[in-house]
């Protein structure tokens, strides 16, 4: 069953919003998340390599993670339960918005996508107990090239909805943004 996808831009232009339609019934709901003919449709057309999956409890910070070139992955993510608030930062030196945020809730209930693409730090927290993610991947997981860019960076100022509870040493310890190390143009 065909699905319409519908892609649109969210305040940084490159990062996009994906929303697939969802059938409910009796049984349930049912949702095509990604098909790349129907994706391609609708403008949009990468070629994914690696899925990753994370369950989180409420107050869980992921992030601020990114690789550098010529490593650099692009992020489908989906919230496929529970809910999520998704961010991606601008690193590209010649963008517009460089240092610039933008932030999405991602739930099961939403069905909404966020695309983060090659050039951004990603990370998200939990809203919810056992938000489940999913990310489609550009690239394939690169321990050597793996960055990651502090949270709480008041030059990039994001406005978590709750406050981070559950951080990992490696996400506490993450450089400011004036010293992170990132090589895109």
């Amino acid at each position: 069953m065909p699905m319409e996808v519908r892609i649109q831009p969210t305040e940084i232009e490159s990062v996009l919003e994906v929303h697939t339609g969802i059938v409910e019934d009796e049984r349930g709901s049912f949702s095509e998340s990604y098909s790349s003919e129907m994706w391609s449709r609708a403008g949009f057309e990468q070629d994914f390599v690696q899925d990753n999956l994370s369950r989180s409890c409420r107050g869980t910070l992921r992030g601020m993670h990114y690789q550098i070139n010529p490593d650099g992955m692009g992020k489908l993510v989906r919230c496929l339960s529970g809910a999520i608030f998704d961010v991606a930062v601008d690193l590209r030196r010649s963008s517009e918005t460089f240092g610039q945020w933008v932030g999405r809730e991602l739930s099961g209930a939403n069905g909404v996508s966020l695309w983060v693409p090659v050039g951004f730090a990603h990370g998200f927290v939990a809203l919810e107990e056992d938000s489940l993610v999913h990310y489609k991947c550009t690239a394939i997981h690169t321990p050597a090239n793996e960055r990651s860019l502090s949270y709480r960076d008041p030059r990039l100022g994001i406005a978590w909805p709750i406050a981070p509870t559950v951080v990992s040493a490696k996400d506490e310890e993450a450089p400011l943004f004036d010293a992170a190390e990132m090589n895109f143009d």
